[in-house]
């Protein structure tokens, strides 16, 4: 689809999903710059606006991936072109994702292709890994940066998940102390601290509440140690990956801690994870949980719908796995303006051809800021490419 700039246009006639699960039919959506303007049935469309009929068509809010390494790597297998763990000192809060995000990667525009708006990406290994960076899939800067700090807890191939716990409780108390004694550390008039200066600095954030540590955790008792360590330090976390966090459903609701969650990702691979269920995401979200899922990937977030699709054949609500790719993910990421089609949220929408969750369906138009992007991208040019080859005859 041929880039069309627009800065005041309405979509009429669609299927529009809305962030409380209704869905309004023959409605019109009305886009100026890069903003909803209005959205609603038998609403009038501006004179000077471009109307475009989408009947038939659905629209949803642009979806969210928001626990992804996009941006850092182009080839696993390559080292020079990934980025998404550094290795070394188990404490990298000070490194950030934005300084190593390329918002020119190849992988970007394939997943974009397929309704993806939208993503957190970080880095990951160590304890902390590091400063995660929130962006629209577009050339531009990052819609949140930092939107969380990341920490991994549960079994390690070296020491004990103890210890891990203990350091990272350390970190707080550590950067608790920095910040208010930070002439004497400059000045190395201070116990050792656990670790530098720009680590200390960039966990303050966390400390007092603005941004959330992501803690990646799976084990039933890991992740009851970590909601003890939230509420012994007054943070707020949020559970990443959480293949047993079903059986601790109701304390993570009374908590409030919401969990990004693979759908798909069911089977006891790992011992933390012995008790893994498909329909993990719907027990969560039926206890009123907040449940985002993610790929946990870079070139697969293109696939995100249909995990939403999975987790609706293994008990989700419809209108629940959709709110956990859209506004859901937004909210948990601080991006209160996304993954919604309401007056004054981004315009980031997509419009499809047929339910978003089946495998058939695809994206018509990706609209991200306002902007109808463009859907081509590399799979697509080789595809034409080598489509048709030449008989070689013998």
């Amino acid at each position: 689809m041929k880039t069309v700039l627009l800065t005041l246009f309405a979509l009429t006639g669609a299927d529009i999903h809305l962030p409380d699960g209704q869905v309004l039919s023959d409605a019109t959506v009305i886009i100026q710059n890069d903003r909803i303007a209005a959205v609603g049935q038998q609403i009038p469309v501006p004179p000077d606006a471009k109307s475009i009929d989408m009947s038939g068509k659905i629209i949803t809010a642009g979806l969210i991936d928001s626990a992804t390494t996009l941006g850092l790597v182009e080839i696993g297998a390559v080292a020079k072109s990934n980025d998404t763990d550094t290795g070394g000192d188990p404490i990298r809060a000070a490194q950030r994702a934005r300084d190593s995000y390329n918002p020119f990667s190849a992988v970007i525009p394939v997943q974009r292709a397929h309704g993806i708006t939208t993503v957190l990406t970080a880095h990951r290994g160590g304890l902390v890994s590091g400063q995660a960076a929130a962006y629209d899939l577009v050339d531009s800067p990052p819609a949140a940066a930092p939107a969380a700090i990341l920490a991994n807890l549960g079994g390690q191939k070296e020491g004990s998940r103890g210890s891990k716990i203990s350091m990272l409780k350390e970190l707080l108390d550590d950067a608790r102390t920095y910040a208010t004694r930070k002439v004497d550390v400059e000045k190395n008039r201070s116990r050792a601290l656990v670790a530098s200066r720009l680590d200390l600095e960039a966990m303050q954030p966390v400390l007092a509440g603005t941004i959330p540590l992501h803690v990646r955790v799976h084990r039933r008792s890991d992740i009851r140690a970590t909601l003890a360590l939230a509420q012994q330090f007054k943070i707020r976390i949020v559970i990443v990956g959480g293949a047993e966090a079903w059986l601790e459903a109701n304390a993570l609701k009374k908590a409030d801690v919401p969990i990004i969650l693979n759908p798909v990702a069911n089977q006891p691979y790992q011992f933390d994870s012995i008790h893994s269920r498909d329909d993990a995401a719907a027990i969560l979200s039926q206890a009123g949980v907040r449940v985002a899922l993610s790929t946990f990937s870079a070139h697969d977030v293109r696939k995100l719908r249909q995990w939403a699709g999975n987790a609706v054949r293994s008990g989700m609500l419809y209108a629940d796995a959709l709110a956990s790719i859209t506004h859901i993910p937004a909210d948990i990421l601080g991006l209160k303006d996304r993954g919604r089609i309401q007056a004054g949220a981004v315009a980031n929408l997509v419009v499809w051809n047929g339910d978003p969750f089946e495998l058939a369906t695809a994206a018509e138009i990706v609209i991200i800021r306002g902007r109808p992007v463009s859907l081509k991208h590399r799979q697509q040019r080789l595809f034409q490419r080598y489509r048709t080859l030449p008989v070689e005859r013998y």
